[in-house]
């Protein structure tokens, strides 16, 4: 009996939670990535490992940095 509460309760909730889904036209959930949120963009935040990304590439311009000898 406990059982069939369980599988009913889970059931429901699953079924609750795939509401926005089923009746959505493209059936899909949103992206939940930063680089793909509007908001994000203009306030000039990116994704953490895509600016990681973006300071250890190369740059053609870069200025060496100069060592000092004591």
């Amino acid at each position: 009996m406990r059982t069939l509460l369980v599988i009913g309760v889970v059931g429901a909730a699953f079924l609750l939670l795939s509401v926005g889904v089923i009746f959505r036209k493209d059936h899909s959930f949103r992206s939940q990535h930063i680089h793909q949120n509007k908001r994000m963009k203009e306030d000039g935040i990116h994704c953490s490992t895509a600016q990681d990304k973006e300071m250890r590439r190369e740059r053609k311009n870069k200025i060496a940095e100069a060592t000092l000898k004591g």
